[in-house]
């Protein structure tokens, strides 16, 4: 026959030293040293500086366009076959022929495309730097909001292991009562039960602290294992900043809302380089070249002959006056126009983004502060309730029922404070979190 009370007692046992032994194993992770790593591993934060890279690159390219070109080029021919001949005869021959040229081309003036062109590169690069920055905030909030769930898990655990801890005292206690006759059989069962669900809930708990801390391990990409734990923030007492002055802050500092703002900047940048589709172009041309020309059947120079009799140089300057262009520059300048109101558009919705997220997070910090009072004087009170009715029901002026009543009002009292505590602990950092960046 199985002992159930043996059962729940090594049960219980074994889960609060199976906690504590692995607290004492565990590597610990501070939240800092969390922040710093997801931030050094995230993928989103990795593809943003790959964009980052590109926009250099672009703006490297942008700077080259006010270099000159210089290219060579070297031909052979071969004819076969009737060809008209020095004497306007048509007759059978076969020529070959050969040529090389050497040209330069310097632009002297590209209708302001080079300079809009890096300009607008540079706009975008500034764009792409404040969008990586923006990904760290992100990960930043993302890994502090799961440290701290899985601070709020632990610490429900520990409440629940209080609780199971009450129970094994309160069945011993009856276990002693019974052999000496003095409750009746059921109330031990009672008792067991009780145990049995209070167990139930360390269990829950002690999964919702694992997955919790998974989770965790997810952000930071780091393989998850019984070693992995992380350190208490210790005593926190900030005070909940006045909403309206974050976002003040907020809209000077923050790297999303500066991201959107150099977004607009880089649309005007793309307007006036459309534009410059209506200027014309100058530029200065450079070239010299040789030919080689052979008749088979007749006497003809030599190549060496050839190449210096034939040599010959040249330059000149190239006007492109833009008349006609089937209207491409006008489209052009309406897209970059259109684009330009869809970053306007962003812009203001990344505003009244930032605004909604910190009212909310300050409503929930103030009301959660607002909870953790009221939490923290009924944990008081219902501690000393239960206290006072330990007392009763051990010299029988209480049932059975009133202390189990009494208990879970003050467990419950105790999950509440813990729940608002660090509900208030989360919304203040992320209220500060906005102001300080």
């Amino acid at each position: 026959m199985i002992d159930f009370d043996l059962m729940m007692r090594r049960l219980t046992v074994s889960l609060i030293a199976g906690a504590a032994t692995a607290a004492a194993m565990a590597h610990t992770w501070t939240l800092d040293s969390c922040i710093n790593h997801a931030v050094e591993h995230n993928l989103t934060v990795v593809s943003r500086q790959l964009s980052e890279e590109q926009g250099r690159l672009e703006v490297t390219e942008a700077r080259d366009a006010y270099l000159p070109s210089l290219s060579a080029n070297a031909s052979q021919n071969f004819d076969f076959g009737r060809g008209l001949t020095s004497s306007n005869m048509y007759a059978n021959r076969n020529t070959s022929t050969f040529g090389w040229s050497v040209g330069l081309q310097l632009p002297l003036f590209q209708g302001l495309q080079a300079y809009r062109r890096e300009q607008l590169a540079k706009a975008n690069l500034a764009m792409l730097v404040e969008q990586t920055e923006a990904a760290r905030e992100d990960v930043t909030l993302n890994v502090m909001a799961s440290y701290l769930q899985a601070l709020y898990c632990r610490e429900l655990r520990d409440v629940a292991a209080e609780q199971v801890s009450l129970s094994v005292n309160e069945l011993n206690r009856r276990e002693v009562l019974l052999e000496h006759g003095k409750i009746a059989e059921s109330e031990v069962y009672e008792a067991r039960a009780q145990l049995a669900a209070d167990s139930l809930t360390l269990v829950t708990s002690e999964n919702d602290v694992t997955m919790a801390l998974v989770d965790l391990s997810r952000l930071l990409r780091v393989e998850y294992n019984d070693q992995f734990d992380i350190a208490p923030l210790g005593s926190d007492e900030r005070v909940v900043p006045d909403a309206e002055t974050v976002y003040r802050r907020a809209m000077e500092h923050n790297h999303s809302i500066a991201a959107a703002r150099l977004n607009m900047k880089a649309a005007e940048k793309q307007i006036s380089l459309a534009k410059a589709g209506y200027l014309p172009k100058l530029s200065f041309n450079l070239g010299a070249g040789s030919s080689y020309y052979k008749l088979n059947g007749e006497e003809n120079p030599t190549f060496a002959r050839q190449m210096r009799d034939n040599y010959a140089t040249s330059l000149g300057f190239t006007l492109s006056v833009p008349i006609f262009d089937a209207f491409s520059t006008r489209n052009s300048i309406r897209r970059a126009r259109v684009q330009r109101m869809q970053a306007e558009v962003e812009y203001e919705n990344a505003a009244d983004e930032l605004h909604r997220n910190i009212r909310e997070a300050y409503y929930q910090a103030a009301g959660a502060e607002r909870k953790l009072a009221s939490a923290s004087e009924a944990v008081r009170a219902t501690k000393a309730s239960f206290d006072a009715m330990t007392a009763k029901y051990r010299y029988g002026a209480a049932n059975a029922t009133e202390y189990e009543q009494q208990k879970t009002a003050y467990i419950k009292a105790v999950a509440e404070e813990v729940q608002a505590r660090y509900e208030r602990i989360l919304r203040t950092r992320i209220l500060d979190f906005y102001a300080r960046n």
